[in-house]
């Protein structure tokens, strides 16, 4: 989890109308923040399931939560195997889904999980440490097209072509290592005037690669859709994204399960299959307060939806 402001992470916690006895799913443990937040709203009764590919992070969360006991069940697996990993506990529904997608701070700050482009460190950004593909991996062995292909579509690069040509043509002398050999070339790769406006050079090239190592959107899109059906009537689903392509998937999504499909002409009655699953609560996103990004700018991105079943 970001280090969100303490208004956010309670706009997304008390955005889901905990029961106190009610069962919940925090999707992205990370810091273990949310959990502790949510866990303090529930009583004896209420369960919370937390889920984390990151082993550390599970670690971590472990000792900082140790005082609720089994009021809390951690799941190391990724939350695109949520229906999955529930169902092998014998939960079949929930009161509410919190997901608080992107890099966690911790991952950020630790060096050696190659996520940052500010420290140099091995070419990996896997937040499995268990998976085999990491960024090194995808650097210095998929094809040009395929670099351009998830530079333009993951990181929105303008400049996709000329940073997988001038990648195209290190490689063939050397490998690239580490996320500092990265950055030098991803530098080279950009015109002078466009790396000097518009944030670091590497970012968008360092969040697509990290997106396409941990295959983050189409995971996103598989368990947004299995909260939605796990979720009881009167659930809700929190979801903060931090960037567009993240945002667009839970809009649409949130959207297309709130409207009903186009109906046969002379239908006396609504069938069941042609009602709305969802209500959206948030008819625009909610977004930190600049008095909160004083604060912590890691969240300058930050976007809040939610959703309840009907």
């Amino acid at each position: 989890m970001f280090q969100h402001t303490t208004v956010l992470l309670k706009e997304a916690v008390d955005g889901l109308n905990i029961r106190p006895d009610g069962i919940y799913v925090d999707c992205t443990l990370g810091g273990g923040g949310h959990s502790e937040y949510l866990l303090s709203r529930l009583s004896a009764r209420g369960k919370l399931f937390a889920f984390d590919q990151d082993e550390a992070a599970i670690m971590h969360a472990r000792e900082r939560l140790a005082r609720y006991g089994r009021q809390v069940q951690f799941v190391h697996r990724n939350f695109r195997f949520l229906q999955e990993e529930l169902s092998a506990l014998g939960v079949k529904s929930v009161d509410g889904v919190l997901f608080d997608l992107g890099v966690s701070s911790p991952q950020l700050d630790e060096p050696e999980r190659g996520f940052s482009y500010q420290h140099d460190a091995p070419l990996d950004m896997r937040m499995d440490r268990k998976q085999r593909l990491t960024a090194a991996e995808i650097v210095n062995r998929w094809p040009y097209e395929e670099l351009v292909r998830i530079f333009f579509r993951y990181g929105e690069e303008k400049f996709s072509k000329q940073v997988a040509r001038k990648i195209e043509e290190v490689r063939r002398t050397r490998p690239i290592k580490t996320t500092g050999e990265l950055v030098e070339v991803i530098k080279e790769a950009i015109p002078a005037p466009a790396r000097r406006s518009g944030g670091h050079p590497a970012k968008r090239i360092f969040q697509a690669l990290r997106i396409a190592v941990n295959d983050e959107l189409e995971a996103f899109r598989e368990a947004l859709e299995q909260a939605i059906e796990l979720l009881a009537p009167g659930g809700r689903v929190s979801v903060i994204t931090f960037h567009s392509l993240e945002d667009r998937i839970c809009k649409e999504t949130f959207k297309k399960a709130s409207e009903s499909p186009p109906l046969p002409p002379g239908l006396p009655v609504l069938p069941d299959d042609y009602r709305p699953v969802l209500k959206i609560i948030t008819k625009k996103p909610i977004v930190p307060s600049e008095e909160e990004l004083e604060r912590n700018r890691r969240a300058r991105s930050a976007k809040l939806r939610i959703a309840e079943k009907l």
